[in-house]
């Protein structure tokens, strides 16, 4: 989507799941009430980790991640941007990979102004946090120097991280190590994040960083997008990962939306274990 869309341009969602809501309409509201509740029941806080994951993620019908210009914002529309602001409202952090962070041309996040009581009614801070997971922290200027900068998370391996640390402060640099050298620790980086009382986690990837978090156990819902589009080329899927998942991880249908025939869907992800 390369332009905001006007409130009057945003479409009614309908309700397709659960079966037994099925034929409610979540009509535009500026305070966006309706949708807000649909977004904020099931969303514990995982004591062990202190942190509740969501993603959201958009791709076309023939599965591709991103348009032709390797963004995903060329292939997202009015009905995606409705859920994707609400997400945003009730996320403490977002989390996103340094490719995302590049290609779509990240900066500081705000909340809208008609979203911003509902954010309070639920304590959430005034302002969104922006956490970039990069194991180099080769991150655009306009980010690292805006008047908000992220939180960088990366190792001790990274060669910019005494730069970093002087250019944002080494309040904003979380430092993690793996049993690979130079791979960030997505668990210890969440632990560090939810310590800080960013306990809602909300990643909009890319498709490496959520391959990172399903293979880790790390996802608690996935909100995915489908997008009435056919583009072929060689798009990424909203998953990258180069293995198979050992075992395949299975979702539950949370609810299902529909509006102009774009999809939206909710999933809980069934934990490892549980």
């Amino acid at each position: 989507m390369n332009a905001v869309p006007h409130p009057d341009d945003l479409p009614p969602l309908d309700v397709l799941l659960p079966v037994e809501r099925a034929g409610e309409r979540f009509e535009p509201r500026a305070d966006e009430a309706e949708l807000l509740g649909a977004f904020t029941d099931r969303m514990p806080v995982d004591p062990p980790r202190g942190v509740h994951v969501r993603a959201n993620m958009v791709s076309t019908v023939d599965g591709a991640a991103t348009g032709a210009d390797s963004r995903s914002g060329t292939i997202n529309d009015p009905a995606d941007f409705r859920v994707f602001r609400v997400l945003r409202a009730l996320a403490d952090v977002v989390l996103i990979g340094g490719q995302t962070a590049r290609a779509e041309k990240y900066r500081a996040l705000d909340v809208p102004e008609e979203l911003q009581e509902a954010r309070r009614a639920l304590g959430r801070a005034p302002e969104i946090e922006l956490a970039v997971v990069t194991s180099g922290a080769d991150l655009p200027d306009a980010l690292l120097d805006g008047p908000r900068p992220p939180f960088v998370i990366t190792t001790g391996a990274c060669a910019r991280l005494d730069a970093v640390r002087e250019r944002i402060g080494p309040e904003r640099v979380i430092v993690t190590e793996s049993d690979s050298p130079g791979v960030v620790d997505l668990r210890v980086a969440l632990a560090a994040l939810g310590a800080r009382g960013l306990a809602h986690v909300l990643s909009e990837g890319g498709p490496t960083l959520l391959g990172e978090l399903i293979e880790a156990d790390l996802l608690d819902e996935l909100c995915a997008t489908s997008s009435p589009l056919l583009v072929g080329g060689p798009a990424p899927r909203i998953v990258n990962r180069p293995a198979w998942f050992e075992p395949a991880r299975e979702l539950r249908p949370l609810h299902l939306l529909h509006a102009d025939g774009v999809l939206l869907g909710r999933w809980q992800v069934v934990r490892l274990g549980a």
